[in-house]
């Protein structure tokens, strides 16, 4: 097909405001789908994707459409993950693309996660479409939302299109606002190759199939392939589009969309934002804007039956072979045995990973609680990074600790602004700006709107920040962040005595102004969740060699003179001695049992 007759876009919008019930009826109204053959959520494959309403891993998925001039076009639609763990998967889809559809819900209007996503098209040079969706629904307010995009993002009123992607209402009209609006690929055939990796899943007999743009140049299924950043080579074992099947081609284009099986046994050889060239004709240089994934959180994995450590191992490895963003290694904890140290793209991704090995593999897992990475500055001058509490060096040789922290856009109802501050400032956030958004005329200040800027510390975020943030605006507060940098911060590691031993998996680093605030909280939590033991057992919490905070967990006490029903006093006074030495040996050998809650207790604490 003519790259004049070729167009790329992308749907980007909040999570729950549409995009994959609306790729569904694009997929219907352009017969990609036959009707009875239709699913909800067609392109959310995983059961995980399905149940959260959310999209995980970006999908690609190839159109043929007849508009209304009597002109055939090739619509190749790029699904994009919706949360901010994914966003730079979501920068890469849109790189692969000329133009987006921006959804927003008629219901609840610009969120946070929108205006990031808005402001990554326009980056990168993108045609965006508006579309007011949910229209369908009683309390719809399509003409506010309408206006509220207008003086935000300066669109005309004519550009907006009003839909419903549950009935069907204004697809037709997107269709052909895609063709007219969205400019078509305009790169040349003549040179060498560039393809853009914009996402890649592992398969066992293909090897890792990555989903690639075509920039310039064309590819057929005889070339020999490089991957620009590693310099590996391999044969093009299979190309194609999604249809949104697998459909074998014999070449891809320039300006067209498909999938390379490269053969290639490893995904991190064919990393997301990478460039593809011919090994016998390379391009002078990649595609701009790749970088490699950092994980930005870290927890520790172990079985919960020290059995399960293989079954553990073979599980994880299997996962990374379709998911490029988690890392991981071996980690022995004294507590827990044998586990993993793993670093994940945020907290949404840690979950998906933990509850995928639970239900995929049937593995009980214990997860650590969550932590950052942090810079440490030696008074000999080097410098490394950790991930976990354990590894804190004495603080006798330590200069400074560096902690990240994040720039934090939050959008809030004029009503909860000063609740919303005030959770930013107990979380040792720095206030920059705000701004109002232009709402439609005659608004009250309960639907008017606040965009607060601020920088904070991402381990204060990690925990419960989105939680407590929705608690105070009754649901309606939403939030974007990006890294910003690494700064010093007067924090400590604060440890957790059971017995007398120092429990590593509950070590954690804090704020020195919250350390006793963390030790007193954790001790109390700790002392209800760990069972009685026949023997007196001390939970302490320790900065150093000092300790901050205690609670004892009583003995179990066995009623040792219930057979003593007669005779001298001296009898009670033997028995009760033999149990107290029999205690005190106990004690010594005594090994106490630490159940899962009390790992989770950390993410509950009173912050």
């Amino acid at each position: 097909m003519p790259q004049t007759h070729i167009r790329n876009f992308c749907i980007i919008a909040h999570i729950d405001h549409g995009k994959s019930t609306l790729a569904d009826r694009l997929l219907q109204n352009t017969g990609t789908i036959e009707s009875n053959n239709m699913v909800e959520q067609l392109l959310d494959s995983m059961d995980l994707e399905r149940e959260r309403g959310i999209t995980i891993k970006a999908q690609a998925v190839r159109m043929k459409y007849t508009s209304n001039a009597k002109n055939n076009y090739q619509l190749n639609l790029i699904d994009t993950p919706g949360h901010v763990d994914f966003s730079y998967e979501v920068s890469r889809s849109l790189a692969a693309c000329e133009g987006a559809l921006l959804v927003v819900d008629s219901t609840q209007g610009i969120q946070a996660q929108t205006m990031a996503n808005v402001l990554l098209a326009l980056d990168n040079g993108l045609e965006i479409i508006p579309i007011v969706n949910k229209i369908d629904l009683d309390v719809a307010d399509p003409e506010r939302i309408s206006e509220e995009i207008q003086k935000t993002f300066g669109f005309l009123e004519s550009e907006i299109i009003f839909a419903s992607a549950k009935d069907g209402r204004g697809i037709d009209n997107i269709l052909e606002a895609i063709v007219k609006r969205i400019p078509c690929p305009e790169e040349s055939e003549d040179l060498p190759l560039q393809a853009l990796i914009f996402d890649a899943k592992y398969d066992p007999y293909k090897g890792v199939i990555a989903y690639v743009r075509v920039y310039q140049g064309s590819l057929d299924i005889s070339s020999r392939i490089q991957i620009m950043s590693t310099k590996i080579e391999g044969d093009c074992l299979e190309i194609g589009y999604f249809n949104p099947n697998p459909t074998k081609l014999n070449k891809l284009e320039t300006g067209e969309v498909g999938y390379i099986a490269t053969g290639l046994k490893n995904i991190t050889n064919a990393p997301v934002g990478d460039t593809i060239t011919l090994a016998g004709n390379p391009a002078n240089k990649p595609l701009p804007g790749y970088m490699p994934l950092k994980p930005m959180v870290f927890a520790g994995f172990y079985p919960a039956d020290g059995e399960d450590y293989l079954s553990l191992r073979d599980a994880i490895e299997k996962l990374k072979l379709n998911d490029a963003a988690l890392s991981y290694q071996l980690e022995t904890s004294m507590a827990l045995g044998n586990g993993f140290r793993c670093g994940f793209l945020g907290l949404l991704h840690m979950d998906i990973v933990q509850e995928r090995l639970e239900r995929e593999y049937g593995i009980n897992l214990i997860a650590t609680s969550p932590s950052v990475a942090y810079e440490i500055e030696l008074k000999d001058a080097s410098s490394y990074y950790i991930d976990n509490p354990a590894q804190l060096p004495e603080l006798t040789e330590i200069q400074s600790i560096n902690e990240p922290w994040l720039n934090l856009r939050v959008l809030t109802p004029m009503s909860y602004i000063g609740g919303v501050m005030e959770l930013i400032k107990s979380r040792r956030g720095v206030y920059k700006n705000m701004d109002y958004l232009n709402s439609a005329s005659g608004d009250s200040n309960s639907t008017a709107r606040a965009l607060i800027d601020c920088e904070i510390p991402l381990s204060e975020v990690l925990i419960d920040f989105y939680d407590q943030l929705k608690a105070i605006s009754q649901g309606y507060a939403s939030m974007d962040y990006s890294l910003l940098d690494y700064r010093q911060g007067h924090l400590i590691k604060l440890d957790i005595l059971v017995g007398g031993d120092i429990v590593d998996a509950l070590s954690i680093i804090v704020h020195k102004d919250k350390s006793y605030q963390f030790g007193r909280s954790l001790v109390s939590t700790l002392k209800d969740l760990i069972p009685r033991q026949l023997f007196e057992v001390p939970v302490q919490a320790t900065i150093g060699n000092k300790i901050i905070a205690r609670e004892t967990i009583k003995a179990l006490r066995k009623n040792v003179l219930a057979k003593c029903y007669g005779g001298d006093i001296t009898r009670k006074r033997k028995l009760l001695q033999q149990q107290a030495e029999g205690k005190k040996r106990m004690k010594k050998v005594g090994r106490v049992d630490i159940p899962q809650e009390a790992f989770l207790s950390i993410l509950k604490l009173n912050r």
